[in-house]
């Protein structure tokens, strides 16, 4: 009987992961296509206007790849304890699991800014300086939220009462969302301009021909950076002091999947990029993103159809 080479056996399953690997790229493709599609069709029922229809188009987007702790609604306003409440947010992420008082009034919802993780605005078209200064009031009515330090839970020490601790021991001090701008098209000037604003959005999302684009924020910062953004927006906190190295970058453009093109596939990147920014507010299992990123960028540059 002839006996195989297990070396011709190793190659077939490493040709068989090889392709296992590219179809999954292929199909984050696919379904970038689709959204984008869906994004540039008009209103398909006269149950829904243009704008609500192209809400459920991105919220579809981000239930693929936000934690199932997470809720997402459209259409809620956020308060805070202070009686501040927000305009309406299109999109708005949220831990119920943690946080689960979500108030309502009829069918309208009033979410805690400490539950919130994510806030998006949908847009269709950015292309203008008017239509960026139409975004300041909506940003204003978030940015004027904030979080209390009268909360006490249980640490692995014990009970931790936040209220009563001093800045320099909390591992929060003033939490914010992140903010996501979705725009069916926006040109690269005006993505620009709104990412150099303070206080504006953190990502922007849009479409560009047959597929997205993504525009990040602090796209190069390590995540200490992000880390004081997120937990302590209100304090005079500084990052923690962290050494860098050729061999552990820690930052949003380490975590970007491309092809052997550079082309990037922008619902994988956005998927590893949003999961590791949740991760510096939330509490935790660990996942190594830079590894399975790594995976991907190595097969898609490698491979041959």
């Amino acid at each position: 009987m002839e006996q195989k080479d297990p070396k011709t056996k190793e190659m077939k399953n490493e040709e068989k992961m090889s392709k296992a690997i590219n179809q999954l790229g292929e199909n984050y493709i696919n379904m970038e296509r689709s959204i984008v599609e869906q994004l540039k069709m008009m209103t398909p029922s006269h149950h829904l206007t243009t704008g609500t229809f192209r809400e459920e188009v991105w919220k579809s987007m981000f239930e693929m790849m936000i934690p199932k702790k997470y809720c997402i609604d459209q259409g809620v306003f956020i308060i805070d304890s202070n009686g501040e409440i927000s305009d309406e947010v299109d999109l708005a992420i949220f831990d119920e699991m943690y946080t689960p008082y979500i108030f309502k009034y009829n069918k309208i919802k009033f979410i805690p800014i400490e539950a919130v993780a994510i806030v998006v605005q949908c847009k269709s078209t950015i292309n203008s300086d008017e239509k960026i200064d139409d975004l300041k009031d909506w940003l204003k009515s978030i940015n004027k939220l904030t979080t209390s330090q009268n909360s006490v839970v249980r640490i692995i020490n014990g009970l931790l009462d936040n209220d009563y601790i001093e800045d320099s021991n909390k591992a929060q001090t003033g939490t914010r969302p992140i903010k996501i701008l979705c725009a069916t098209q926006i040109n690269d000037k005006s993505a620009k301009k709104i990412l150099d604003k303070k206080k504006f959005f953190d990502l922007i999302v849009t479409t560009k021909e047959n597929r997205l684009k993504m525009y990040v924020d602090k796209i190069e910062e390590d995540f200490n950076v992000w880390y004081n953004f997120l937990n302590h927006n209100k304090s005079d906190r500084k990052p923690a002091e962290y050494k860098t190295s050729k061999n552990f970058v820690r930052n949003l453009e380490n975590l970007k999947v491309k092809d052997k093109d550079g082309n990037e596939n922008v619902i994988m990147s956005l998927t590893f990029q949003l999961n590791q920014l949740l991760m510096i507010i939330n509490n935790p299992m660990l996942f190594p993103h830079k590894a399975y990123v790594d995976m991907f960028n190595r097969e898609f540059q490698n491979y041959k159809k």
